[in-house]
């Protein structure tokens, strides 16, 4: 059985070991990834997952600084139902003309109490931090007068560092109107009124934003001793918890900024007395300095005090789409890929993004199943959402139209007509349904519904609950291989949760990157990360497989071969040296450089043609068709190799002086038909040639020969049986053996020759012929080009 313990390729490990981690530096080195802004190319943390990037069905994205760009923008707000905009335009909104200025042109919309207090609680509801400023910028603050318009000059010239875009645009914004946030100085925060009053706050205690509350709260002291609690967050969060009757009048303008795209958020305001605030405060410390269930405590004292509030008014900051956003979109869809936004924020402003970046189009049906349309008819919740599922599942599923046979992943008109939106609420109910057997049905519908619509809008989301679509897409039938990509803390668990991770190196942080597989700056890089490497590296390790499968078959069947013939003596046809160099030195530096060099369509074409990813789904190029083929090739490789050389060994002389060869020189031959045939073979299933690729290649053989004339030529004294002493130079001696030599290698690689030259042309590989593949080096080299349809040889400079 040793002898036989070579056709379990072993060192096919450690090859594949090195090809993941030197081909992952393509990536790293990769000059198209590179972002000036930042001065960041891409990152690879993990070289396991290269293959997997060519294997990618469902890509599952954040929103926020993943499809936008994270730079945030002031539009306009609303304080107490009336618009106030910043843009140099005029509009008729709300039967009121608004015009730009500051607000002192427009309070006779709202009072000037509730401006101001809307105002304030920009400046003071945040964690922004104000840099050092410049003794210049420092005069142009001090110097501003109060009949200015807009104050420009002060926020290009003032710093601001925060946890999120949002809160420096928030506070950007009540510059504009007057009102600048000076900075932190031991707990006194300090704004700047439109009367150019330093207004002081003691800062008591802060409410921490989370995706889950979706608000955050600030408790701060005036200089009168009144102590009031700041609260902004989303308005599914702010709402329950204010006045109803305060909520109509901000709610319209809320929608029709989120239907717009802008970014919504709510500001109220609450009045502590002293004996709430001493109440609240206490809860605070306890919870703070509790060992178990800490998290759960402080949320519990958040909830209390963040109730009965008052609604003051709402922003709306408007965040730009990504370069090529809608570009790389429909690349990936028209790759077979089907893409998911998985976001937090609202419903309206989430579809606008979707249909700005293509992924809804005009003529797509949206089906939506969010807590409007659950509470539509008037029935209970659960029974809404079992009708609501079978229409969708019937119209979405049953009622389409079939996919055509031997089409798989297909993008056409008839498959991209519907859109599927689902909220947070709804989407816990389908999760966890009161009946174990209903939640089994809900699960199963859901995820019918969404594997048959072109793109899913998944809003209002948790962390937690993006891991867990995540999770059910991953272990639906099939297995299907899932990238989730996102830029922030809270996309970090369904990063973690997919097959593929991709960090984006956002404005939020560096904890979507340190746990992801890869991180890209921007979200056009994830279109030839995917079509290019991704399609490459899967080629490049399927094709490393199957092919030192084929090449041991054909070095041990002659081993097998040979004990027909010596009586089953387990005398072995190779010499010791050549049983252990085969795989370590004479063929594994051809292979390993076609793995990582290998290029079968230049990269222009795979981003070019997209649809070119699909011919490589579902891991086409390892099914059972190719390995058979592999197989079969090495059976008769390995029968050419040793029934050709007992063909030769027939006549008994094969010497000039009458000699007859032995065993050893049989082995010899045999194994440098082997060496020789198996380089070949992959130096014409090689497409894209460097200087590399002839190196090794030729390298190899040349060093086998060497080997062999070395390890023959010289008496090793460490050596107590020499049994190839003289035998390969006594063998080339030999005319035969030149000839036989000649010959099997001709016959072996024939039919793979006339099967590429007389095949018919069929893909898309066909019309990109004539489209020359990249080489490296600047030296004239020999070029073996060969497409779908044939081989050709030319010289390129």
């Amino acid at each position: 059985m040793v002898l036989f313990n070579f056709i379990i390729p072993v060192s096919m490990y450690v090859t594949v070991e090195m090809q993941k981690f030197l081909g992952s530096f393509f990536i790293t080195w990769d000059k198209d990834f590179f972002d000036p802004e930042i001065k960041e190319g891409a990152l690879v943390n993990t070289s396991d997952l290269n293959e997997e990037l060519g294997q990618v069905e469902y890509i599952f994205t954040d929103k926020t600084g993943t499809l936008t760009q994270n730079n945030m923008e002031f539009i306009e707000c609303c304080i107490d139902g009336f618009q106030y905009r910043h843009r140099e335009d005029s509009s008729e909104l709300d039967g009121v003309c608004v015009t730009d200025g500051p607000v002192n042109k427009v309070q006779q919309k709202a009072g000037t109490e509730r401006e101001e207090l809307f105002l304030r609680a920009l400046c003071l509801c945040h964690t922004v931090q104000v840099k050092e400023s410049t003794k210049n910028s420092r005069d142009q603050i001090d110097g501003l007068g109060a009949d200015e318009e807009v104050l420009h000059p002060p926020q290009k010239e003032r710093g601001f560092i925060a946890s999120s875009p949002d809160e420096i645009a928030l506070v950007q914004g009540a510059m504009r109107y007057g009102f600048t946030f000076l900075g932190l100085e031991s707990k006194n925060m300090k704004i700047l009124n439109r009367n150019k009053d330093v207004e002081t706050y003691e800062l008591l205690h802060v409410l921490n934003f989370d995706p889950v509350r979706r608000r955050m709260s600030v408790m701060v002291r005036s200089k009168t001793g009144d102590i009031l609690l700041f609260c902004k967050g989303a308005d599914s969060s702010i709402f329950p918890r204010v006045r109803q009757e305060e909520v109509e009048r901000i709610r319209m303008h809320v929608e029709r900024n989120a239907t717009d795209g802008y970014r919504t958020l709510c500001v109220a305001y609450k009045h502590l007395s002293a004996e709430e605030y001493a109440n609240a405060d206490a809860g605070l410390r306890e919870a703070k300095l509790a060992l178990q269930d800490r998290e759960e405590k402080l949320m519990d004292v958040y909830n209390q005090v963040e109730t009965e509030m008052t609604l003051i008014g709402a922003t709306a900051v408007e965040d730009q789409l990504q370069d090529e956003a809608a570009q790389t979109m429909e690349a990936l869809q028209v790759a077979g890929m089907k893409v998911w936004v998985l976001t937090g924020d609202k419903m309206e402003t989430a579809k606008s993004t979707c249909y700005a970046c293509g992924l809804f189009k005009k003529n797509t049906e949206l089906l939506e199943l969010t807590l409007r349309t659950l509470e539509d008819g008037g029935r209970r919740r659960e029974e809404r959402l079992h009708d609501l599922l079978l229409e969708y599942h019937k119209k979405a599923v049953q009622d389409a139209p079939p996919v055509k046979l031997g089409i798989t992943r297909s993008w056409s008109v008839a498959s991209h007509g519907f859109g599927f939106i689902i909220d947070g609420a709804s989407l816990s109910m389908v999760l966890s349904s009161s009946s174990e057997s209903n939640s089994s049905l809900y699960k199963n519908l859901f995820l019918q519904i969404c594997q048959n619509c072109t793109a899913v809008l998944c809003c209002r989301m948790a962390p937690l609950q993006k891991a867990q679509i995540v999770r059910l897409v991953k272990n639906s039938k099939g297995s299907p291989i899932t990238l989730s990509i996102g830029d922030g803390a809270n996309d970090v668990s369904m990063i973690l949760e997919a097959h593929v991770g991709i960090g984006i190196k956002g404005k939020e942080g560096r904890q979507a990157v340190k746990n992801s597989d890869y991180a890209i700056p921007k979200l056009k890089h994830l279109k030839k990360l995917l079509l290019a490497h991704g399609h490459l590296y899967y080629v490049r390790i399927a094709h490393l497989v199957q092919y030192f499968f084929y090449k041991n078959l054909c070095f041990i069947l002659p081993q097998f071969l040979y004990q027909f013939f010596c009586g089953f003596s387990q005398q072995p046809l190779y010499d010791a040296a050549y049983l252990t160099m085969y795989n370590i030195c004479f063929t594994s530096m051809p292979i390993l450089a076609y793995s990582l060099l290998e290029q079968h369509i230049c990269i222009e074409v795979l981003l070019d043609n997209s649809t070119l990813y699909r011919e490589i789904a579902k891991n086409a190029m390892l099914r059972w068709k190719l390995f058979l083929y592999w197989t079969a090739l090495g059976l008769f490789h390995g029968l050419v190799f040793f029934f050709g050389v007992r063909f030769l060994f027939s006549n008994p002389a094969l010497q000039d002086n009458g000699q007859v060869f032995g065993n050893w020189s049989y082995g010899t031959i045999v194994f440098t038909v082997l060496v020789f045939t198996v380089t070949l073979k992959l130096a014409l299933v090689t497409r894209h040639w460097t200087w590399i690729n002839h190196f090794v290649i030729w390298g190899s053989l040349a060093f086998y020969v060497f080997f062999s004339f070395f390890w023959g030529g010289i008496i090793w004294p460490f050596l107590s049986h020499q049994r190839l002493y003289f035998v390969f130079a006594n063998m080339l001696s030999s005319v035969s053996a030149w000839l036989v030599i000649i010959l099997l290698i001709l016959l072996s690689l024939l039919p793979e020759i006339l099967l590429v030259v007389l095949r018919k042309p069929r893909g898309p590989h066909a019309r990109q012929v004539k489209r020359r593949l990249p080489s490296s080096g600047t030296s004239t080299i020999f070029m073996l080009s060969q497409t779908a349809s044939t081989h050709s040889f030319s010289w390129s400079d």
